[in-house]
Parts: structure tokens; C-alpha cells; sequence
């Protein structure tokens, strides 16, 4: 197999490597937009570096993965559906739904397949709560609880661009919340805080973050985040039922410390980052997306899986724009057009 990915930064560096090591993908094929970053990792992958995206699609790959700025996204997506080709893009499709749904449009048209890079759900801990979720051990489920702190900020040119930390970073949380308890938002009411650092201002973008969610069966979920958090990169989910709680992201590992006498020692070694702390579901993820291609299990997280948690994410920005709860009907955008 012959893939080609567009985008050599961090995470195309990750996803270059997992696929070079990949028994079933004989050709990787690099390009960015910088082409000596392309070099430089084809180089010590043992990949091939392509002058630019064009040749990407007439080298004869028989995939694309995507892991350039977000602002791009949409364009390659709609360029690998008319080119018949299969495609893995990172989160987000676009920053906007206008932008998602024309390439999801374009998607359906090809009839081609779009995977989604929500590496949460090759996870083991979150595969185990769905599983004690979907198989009745927590009872009614009536309280989730779902967190993402970074240790520190990203840089102000990602903000700049990002869509606002909901749409960039919670959506993840958006994403398992569905995923996990297999029910949907009906409600959101969401706020956020700047008092961090003053690239949060200029940006306009909040550096913590709360949303309450309510899901059609009444379970109510809390989703809050943090930008800053000196401790250590901290991602968890609880979930709490009528019988038994589960918790995703607990170990050695979370950056917590407990104020009891006789509480478990603070974790040592705190995880640096979500690409430490996922490593093994963003190789889970790749390796789905081969075989996808290869026609051997049905698309995990496809392009509307991906809407729907934009969908989330719009409705708090707008709740915490104009501070009141949002009804996920108000956010729809053309998506009865697109979808029907």
C-alpha cells in the first residue's frame, strides 16, 4: 500500500512513523509545506519526499492521511474525494460548519471514505468505560464527568488560527461523551475565563473553560479544561451510575495529589503531553485506517461522527458568547440539507 501524507509538523511526524513501521503500508510519500522539513523526515523514515501536494495525488498513492493546519483541511479532503481516494484528517474538518459540511458534502458525492483522527476512542481506558457503560455495570448512568488540562499553552500563531479552545481542544471531551454513554446533546450551557496569560485576551479565546451538557436521556455531563496547568497534563472522564463508577485517566501518571492523611503518593512522572499520554491510540488509529483501506473493518469515527462534536463545541461558544443555555436545534447550519 501506498500512502501519501500531507503535513510534516508534529503530529505528521507521529502519524509518518507509526505508518513507516506499518507491515502493510510498502510506500510513504511526504510532503509540506516547508520542503525541507519533508526531506528531513523522509530521510530518516526512509520515506519519499514529494515537491508539493500536487504530487501527492498523481504518484498513484492509494491514500492520504492529513495532518496539516486546520485552514487546509477541507480543501485536501474535497481534492482526495474527487481523486477517489480514501482519507485520514485530523481533527478538526474545518473551524466553522460551513467548512465542515462542504467537504462532507463532497465526501457523499465520491461516495468515497473520510476517518477521523479522535484518537480518544483507541484509548483503553475509554474502550473500557464504554464497554462498562454499554453493558448495564454502572446501572443508570446519571453524572459524567470529563476534563482536559494542558501543562502549558500553546503558541499565540495556534491560537490565533485554533477556533477557540472548545472547538480545539474539548471537542475531544465532546466527542467521548457521545461515544462513551451512546447518547447525544440536547443542551449545552457553557462559560469560560481569560484571567491567564494575556495571549488569551488578544485572542479572544478563554484559557478555562465549563460546559454543562444535557444528553437525551437526562444523564447531565460536566465538561470543563484549562490551559495552564503546572502539574502536568491531565485528561480524565468519570462516569457515575445507580450501581458503580468508573474513571478513565487514573494512575501513577495523573498529575493529582491528595490532601489525606493516608492518600496514594502525587505521580512522579506526570505526562508532558497528549502525544505521550495517546501514543498508543494514535497508533491504534493508523492502524484502523489501514484497514479500512484494505476493506477489512468498517470507518471507526467517519466525518459526520466529527460534526456532531463541532456541533457541541459551536453551540458553547455560543452559549458562552451570549451567556445562556443553547438548545442543540439552534446549531445546525444546513446540516438537514447536506446529510438528507
Amino acid at each position: 500500500m501506498r500512502i501519501g501524507l500531507i503535513g510534516a509538523g508534529r503530529i505528521g511526524t507521529l502519524h509518518a512513523a507509526t505508518l513507516s513501521r506499518h507491515r502493510d503500508v510498502g510506500a510513504l510519500i511526504v510532503t509540506d509545506v516547508d520542503p525541507a522539513r519533508a526531506h528531513a523526515l523522509a530521510d530518516r523514515l526512509g520515506a519519499t519526499a514529494a515537491p508539493g501536494t500536487d504530487e501527492i495525488f498523481t504518484w498513484g498513492v492509494d491514500a492520504v492521511v492529513i495532518t496539516t493546519g486546520t485552514a487546509a483541511h477541507g480543501e485536501l479532503i474535497g481534492r482526495a474525494a474527487r481523486s477517489g481516494l480514501p482519507v485520514f484528517c485530523e481533527k478538526p474538518i474545518a473551524v466553522d460548519l460551513p467548512g465542515t459540511l462542504a467537504a462532507l458534502a463532497e465526501v457523499k458525492a465520491a461516495g468515497t471514505v473520510l476517518q477521523m483522527g479522535f484518537q480518544r476512542r483507541f484509548d483503553a481506558g475509554y474502550a473500557g468505560a464504554r464497554e462498562a457503560v454499554r453493558a448495564g455495570r454502572l446501572g443508570r448512568l446519571h453524572t459524567v464527568r470529563a476534563l482536559t488540562a494542558d501543562r502549558t499553552p500553546p503558541s499565540a500563531s495556534h491560537l490565533r488560527v485554533s477556533g477557540g479552545f472548545f472547538r480545539d481542544t474539548l471537542v475531544h471531551d465532546f466527542d467521548m461523551v457521545r461515544w462513551v454513554t451512546g447518547r447525544e446533546v440536547v443542551e449545552v450551557y457553557a462559560t469560560g475565563s481569560d484571567a491567564g496569560p494575556e495571549v488569551f485576551r488578544e485572542t479572544a479565546d478563554a484559557d478555562t473553560a465549563a460546559a454543562v451538557l444535557t444528553l437525551d436521556d437526562g444523564t447531565l455531563a460536566t465538561v470543563t479544561g484549562a490551559r495552564v496547568n503546572g502539574a502536568g497534563y491531565d485528561v480524565r472522564m468519570e462516569l457515575a451510575g445507580e450501581r458503580d463508577t468508573v474513571v478513565v485517566g487514573l494512575d501513577d501518571r495523573t498529575p493529582i495529589a491528595s490532601t489525606e492523611p493516608a492518600g496514594p503518593p502525587p505521580a512522579d512522572k506526570p505526562w508532558p503531553g497528549f502525544l505521550e499520554r495517546f501514543a498508543a491510540a494514535y497508533e491504534g488509529e493508523l492502524g484502523a485506517f489501514v484497514q479500512v483501506v484494505r476493506g477489512e473493518r468498517e470507518n471507526p469515527c467517519d466525518g459526520w461522527e466529527a460534526l456532531a462534536a463541532l456541533r457541541v463545541a459551536e453551540a458553547c461558544e455560543i452559549s458562552r458568547r451570549e451567556r445562556r443555555a443553547v438548545r442543540m436545534e439552534e446549531v445546525s447550519g444546513g446540516l438537514e440539507t447536506v446529510r438528507g
